[in-house]
């Protein structure tokens, strides 16, 4: 495998990780969920220095459903981190910065002068939402990018053939998630930490095990929902396509038919 292909994935898995560390607030304690969320927050940036080059492309080349929907996505999850940095440091109890905390502050102030910056609660509570919002993004990033994940995989344990035995077990495991992963939101609350209704959104669980089964299979809603949908698209899309091309083949067809009668 290619190894800035793999470098990134190693980055995506660990922003994965770090992600669901700093939401297990109440099992981390709040020093481990700050250490979490910096360490989160500079592999963040990380990943956008490697795909910068993304950004340069945004208004070039033609826009179908799937490359609008990634921009938004993208770009909705940048902003969703961004807002989910400065927050945090504002509320900030145990990490010291190397930056004054002052400093971050002023800037804060004068590039979101709508944010309440001084006012802790307002500010946990916008936390709290973006970074669940942050969470969702992140959910259909990855299932944007499921079909390359998979080929990547596949490559790395040899798996080059298809099964339908394998298929069909997937996609019921898949099912599965999906149905756990509804039953956890309603029982987590997800809306209500999605709309600022919850201003402490984490709340207190009985293990840990069930806390990342619970997330997990939220976390699988989305990337198996836009991993199915995209693939819906694509074959509506060839479907067009193909369509589009038998008339223009019939049209071809038709008018040399009639040029051979004229002579």
């Amino acid at each position: 495998m290619n190894r800035n292909i793999l470098i990134r994935l190693v980055i995506d898995l660990s922003m994965t990780v770090l992600m669901l560390v700093a939401m297990a607030y109440q099992i981390t304690g709040n020093a481990m969920h700050e250490l979490a969320g910096v360490i989160l927050c500079l592999l963040f940036i990380t990943h956008n220095i490697l795909n910068r080059r993304w950004y340069k492309t945004i208004f070039k080349g033609k826009h179908n459903v799937r490359r609008i929907l990634s921009i938004v996505v993208n770009l909705l999850f940048l902003v969703s981190m961004a807002v989910v940095m400065i927050s945090s440091v504002a509320i900030s109890r145990d990490m010291i910065l190397a930056i004054s905390r002052d400093m971050i502050l002023a800037i804060s102030r004068d590039m979101i002068p709508f944010i309440p910056i001084n006012n802790d609660t307002v500010l946990l509570q916008i936390h709290v939402m973006t970074s669940y919002w942050g969470f969702i993004f992140m959910a259909v990033h990855i299932g944007m990018s499921w079909a390359t994940i998979i080929n990547s995989i596949r490559k790395m344990t040899g798996i080059t053939g298809t099964s339908r035995i394998r298929t069909i077990a997937f996609r019921v495991m898949a099912v599965l998630i999906v149905v756990y992963g509804v039953q956890a939101s309603f029982e987590r609350g997800m809306l209500n930490k999605l709309t600022i209704y919850n201003p402490f959104g984490w709340e207190s669980y009985d293990s840990s095990m069930k806390f990342l089964l619970d997330h997990l299979t939220i976390m699988g809603i989305y990337i198996s929902g836009t991993h199915y949908v995209l693939k819906f698209v694509q074959k509506q899309d060839k479907a067009r396509l193909d369509t589009t091309g038998l008339k223009e083949r019939n049209i071809e067809k038709n008018e040399n038919l009639q040029n051979k009668e004229v002579h």
